[in-house]
């Protein structure tokens, strides 16, 4: 699942051809992706313009002239290629030839910019919905969303607040959308390994313990300590254009290659990156999930 720094590369990839521009043209060319099309999904969003591009978690969101958002998501496999009227290609280190079975090319916008932008997904678990901006704090999808790591509001003050209490593991607590949004186990594996805590650790140790009811709920070190690791990680990866494991393309075509600066996943049985440490990476599930940490130095 493409995770925030994938779906960041993606919004800035499309940015320039896409912000400020109108949507000449736009075809669906099934009736459904991981949900059905809006009756009217074309229909609200030929000819109109679109004001702005953003993300909010994992989640694309154009707006739109009209008032309205088109709200996008990758699913398990989706990605948004660029074609420019020259069909020019931006090759990179890791890039990853355009290939011409449009089979699974689902998504066709038009755009007065000059390109056309085209989503593609063979397992078809992304999907894409317009909605009032007006609408949008009830929309089921994004109600129930926590902070943005990167945005302001994220500190550790406030992820302390959030796991004060908390039973459940450290690592569960992260990939929780409610307490943090648009963060999986990919970057939740790497933060905890750059801020040397383990994925097991108890959710609550991030918040002091108060005396009989009174005070406590502030930021310990570990949580200031995992606040910037969570930045560094992410704005590491964005530098990189995301981690590209199976699906992720940027719109150029290009691989993400944080991959290539994976301390702790998908390294099991490698050496600890850390300086000094010696110890292994390891391999468990953690609900349901592959976690990748290293016990000597991840406590």
């Amino acid at each position: 699942m493409p995770e925030l720094p994938e779906v960041e590369t993606v919004r800035r990839g499309l940015q320039p051809v896409m912000e400020g521009a109108k949507i000449l043209d736009a075809e669906a060319r099934r009736p459904d992706l991981r949900f059905p099309f809006q009756p009217d999904f074309v229909a609200r969003l030929k000819g109109q313009v679109v004001t702005g591009l953003g993300r909010r978690a994992k989640y694309l969101m154009a707006d739109l002239a009209s008032g309205d958002v088109l709200l996008m998501h990758l699913g398990m496999s989706g990605s948004f290629r660029v074609i420019k009227p020259d069909n020019e290609a931006a090759p990179g280190e890791f890039h990853y030839p355009k290939g011409k079975d449009s089979t699974h090319d689902h998504v066709l916008f038009r755009m007065s910019s000059g390109a056309d932008i085209v989503f593609n997904d063979p397992r078809r678990f992304g999907y894409m919905k317009v909605i009032a901006r007006n609408a949008l704090e009830d929309e089921p999808l994004l109600r129930d969303l926590g902070p943005e790591p990167l945005g302001n509001e994220f500190d550790a003050a406030m992820l302390a607040r959030s796991c004060e209490g908390k039973t459940t593991s450290l690592k569960a607590a992260l990939l929780d959308q409610r307490v943090v949004a648009g963060l999986g186990n990919i970057y939740v594996c790497e933060a905890l390994h750059r801020s040397h805590l383990s994925p097991r650790r108890i959710a609550a140790t991030l918040a002091t313990k108060g005396r009989k009811g009174v005070g406590g709920g502030e930021p310990t070190d570990h949580a200031k300590r995992l606040v910037s690791a969570i930045h560094t990680v992410l704005n590491d990866a964005i530098k990189a254009g995301g981690s590209s494991l199976r699906d992720h393309r940027q719109t150029s075509g290009e691989f993400g290659y944080f991959q290539h600066s994976f301390k702790v996943y998908d390294r099991e049985g490698e050496t600890c990156k850390t300086p000094g440490c010696g110890g292994t990476v390891k391999r468990f599930t953690q609900n349901g999930r592959s976690t990748f940490w290293c016990p000597k130095c991840q406590k």
